[in-house]
């Protein structure tokens, strides 16, 4: 009699206890990730571009009723909520107004109508990828144009050739930038509305045309960055360089400590700590750059210098042909007029802008243009710095410690030893134990 009083007692402090927990689970909130990649977190990127969403946001999902698509939208929609409570999301029936649903622009049944502050983006695919980058081109306030310079050589800002910037700028595009060709055999002025002009590594000497155009640009008050290359001094160029007080130091520069770093060639160089600058902020990311020219002021002016790139102390601009060599056959050598390191290779200008906004002016000059290409752009922090560079230089600096977005798959990889204990745990141990467990369990009931 008493084991079923004690019996009955357990089930019901079972019962009031689910219910107890059943109640603070509609009043409290508490999730944990496990998995190894935090693959069902938002990632650090997303968090930061959602602390920089100063209101509200609304998204309205157009996706039909009757299936699950609804319930994953809105289960994804959560991992944004936890970190945004006034982010909020709505479901409209496309069926039930098809003319109000064209209207609108909606072409997709789950395609998602991003607000913020008065202004809209359509997302047809819905990953985190996409989303994030939607708010940070919503963070930006607009579209910002980006005039590449092209005609002589440069690196190009589209396709997939090695040398190429294709890959940076594409991203650059998904979080509200668009980039254009700026080719001066058409035009003879950067065109109004641009918020930047990149000369990205000309090859060909430039016509003083072209020139004149590019120093009315930045006089004007315009944003500039100048990726220059060693040994790329005869381009017509000079007249710019003196507008600014910049020049190039002669020779390329080199760094006896990248053996150190598993480095084969003496031209690449490591960075891994960074000169004080809202640019270089709280980055600790290693960045490699391939081929360096030192840069050095040459005139003081109007501009605010400030290096943002510099090289180790063990470094040099070696004037002799470098073929590949180990870095213990390349010595430093005074007399032939090289120069020991530390060396700047990265600086960034400010000045008070001489047109009527009177805005700060920007513009930053590096000794190397191969660190953004598609060849080198996921070389360590590279790409990581390049987007700081462009915030930066583009007037986001809130968007400036906003890590990138990276992918949130890890590949599980075993040995042959570890396939066979996973298969031997779980294909024979688990169950054999279970089966033990069962053997025991009717050999107990029998007994009794």
């Amino acid at each position: 009699m008493h084991w079923r009083i004690r019996g009955w007692l357990i089930v019901v402090a079972l019962v009031v206890g689910a219910g107890c927990l059943g109640y603070l689970s509609t009043r409290q909130t508490w999730t944990a990730d496990w998995s190894y990649t935090q693959s069902a977190t938002l990632s650090p990127a997303s968090q930061a571009v959602l602390a920089r969403l100063d209101g509200p946001v609304t998204i309205t999902s157009y996706a039909r009723p009757g299936n699950d698509l609804r319930a994953r939208i809105a289960g994804f929609i959560q991992r944004y909520q936890r970190f945004k409570p006034d982010l909020t999301l709505d479901f409209v029936d496309p069926e039930a107004d098809p003319a109000a649903t064209r209207a609108a622009g909606i072409t997709v049944n789950g395609e998602l109508v991003v607000h913020y502050d008065g202004k809209v983006r359509y997302l047809r695919r819905v990953s985190e990828h996409s989303l994030t980058n939607a708010l940070a081109s919503l963070a930006r306030g607009g579209t910002r144009l980006i005039a590449f310079v092209t005609g002589h050589g440069e690196r190009a800002a589209t396709g997939t050739q090695p040398a190429g910037l294709g890959t940076f700028v594409q991203q650059l595009e998904q979080s509200g930038v668009r980039a254009l060709p700026l080719d001066f055999t058409r035009v003879h002025a950067v065109p109004q509305g641009t918020r930047l002009v990149v000369l990205a590594s000309p090859r060909a000497r430039l016509p003083a045309g072209a020139v004149k155009a590019l120093i009315a640009y930045v006089n004007d008050g315009g944003n500039l960055l100048w990726l220059t290359e060693p040994g790329a001094d005869q381009l017509g160029l000079a007249p710019l360089a003196s507008v600014l007080g910049i020049g190039k130091l002669p020779g390329v520069l080199v760094d006896a400590q990248g053996s150190a770093l598993g480095l084969s060639d003496p031209r690449v160089i490591a960075v891994g700590s960074y000169p004080s600058h809202p640019i270089t902020q709280g980055f600790t990311l290693t960045t490699l750059f391939p081929r360096v020219a030192a840069l050095a002021r040459t005139a003081m002016g109007q501009w605010q210098v400030a290096p943002i790139l510099r090289s180790s102390a063990k470094s040099w601009t070696e004037r002799q042909t470098i073929d590949n060599q180990h870095p213990s056959t390349i010595r430093y050598d005074a007399g032939s007029g090289e120069t020991r390191g530390p060396l700047a290779f990265g600086l960034a200008l400010t000045r008070l802008s001489p047109s009527p906004t009177h805005k700060q002016q920007r513009v930053v000059v590096i000794g190397d243009g191969g660190f953004l290409s598609n060849a080198d752009l996921g070389q360590a922090g590279n790409r990581a710095f390049g987007k700081r560079l462009f915030n930066w230089l583009l007037g986001d600096d809130a968007l400036i410690g906003v890590p990138p977005h990276k992918a949130s798959v890890a590949p599980l990889e075993l040995s042959q030893g570890g396939l066979n204990l996973f298969a031997a745990v779980f294909l024979a141990i688990v169950p054999g134990l279970l089966f033990c467990f069962g053997l025991g369990l009717a050999w107990y009931r029998r007994r009794r």
